[in-house]
């Protein structure tokens, strides 16, 4: 199964983002081959109470099940964010999202330690975007920085059973975190390769041959990015034909395990 860990639905808060619904989403994913996507909404980051976000997302993509699969936004700022994990738990959500940079929470803080350890204990990964759109590109409101690399290393260290998916990174985040982490602490962290260059600079090639290529799936970034992207890449990776099953799905199912 063919699975995009990086997808969208929702009204995006800075400029209107066309396909940003359930039915354009799935034209889309028909289209490329994609059998099952992992949906945010687009609006919850930014909310200061995401779960109205939640339950609007839960309502545009309960029709589509098990195609689209709802992600919930956790706010470790919030006083509920247990309660609000294991409901996602309870409700059979493979993982929750958090946006600490647009949170305006501290990425390494105590709190965020506590997520990931309750999350793990949960069953449920823990999902960390470092952008959504180029520094050149946001508007002027749009003030929360990228997700630092020393925060994603702080999180993977924090608990030995921890599970981080982090989406959106390119070459340089991911080889900072890598190699600042150990064997076992690299385990705990998975990536989309939404974010990294193919041809010519073959980025993708290189992170896959020094960090792993057990350590990568897909992630499409629908609808803030074209989805026929991150397709290319793996279209365009001499050699790599026989481990594409590997990128596109079969890495998250064991790494779920």
């Amino acid at each position: 199964m063919i699975v995009d860990v990086a997808c969208f639905v929702g009204a995006y808060p800075y400029r209107a983002v066309p396909g940003a619904d359930a039915d354009a989403l799935l034209a889309q994913m028909d289209r490329l081959g994609i059998e099952q996507a992992w949906v945010g909404h687009l609006a919850a980051p930014w909310h200061r109470d995401p779960r109205v976000a939640n339950r609007e997302l839960a309502n545009l993509v309960r029709p589509h099940a098990p195609r689209l699969i709802s992600i919930p936004t956790v706010h470790v700022g919030l006083p509920a964010w247990k309660e609000d994990l294991q409901a996602a738990a309870g409700a059979g959500a493979p993982a929750i999202r958090t946006y600490p940079m647009q949170q305006a929470v501290g990425p390494s803080e105590p709190a965020m330690q506590e997520l990931v350890a309750h999350a793990a204990a949960a069953g449920v990964l823990v999902i960390l975007t470092t952008r959504f759109e180029d520094l050149r590109q946001r508007h002027p409101l749009d003030t929360a920085p990228d997700l630092p690399a020393a925060a994603v290393r702080a999180l993977a260290r924090c608990d030995g059973n921890a599970k981080i998916l982090v989406t959106h990174a390119d070459r340089a985040f991911i080889e900072e975190v890598h190699f600042g982490l150990t064997p076992d602490e690299r385990r705990r962290v998975l990536w989309d390769f939404s974010w990294v260059w193919g041809p010519p600079e073959d980025d993708l090639a290189h992170l896959l041959e020094v960090v792993g290529d057990d350590r990568f799936v897909l992630g499409t970034g629908m609808p803030l990015r074209i989805g026929d992207g991150a397709f290319a890449k793996l279209d365009l990776l001499d050699g790599w034909a026989d481990r594409r099953a590997r990128l596109v799905g079969a890495n998250l199912r064991e790494w779920r395990m």
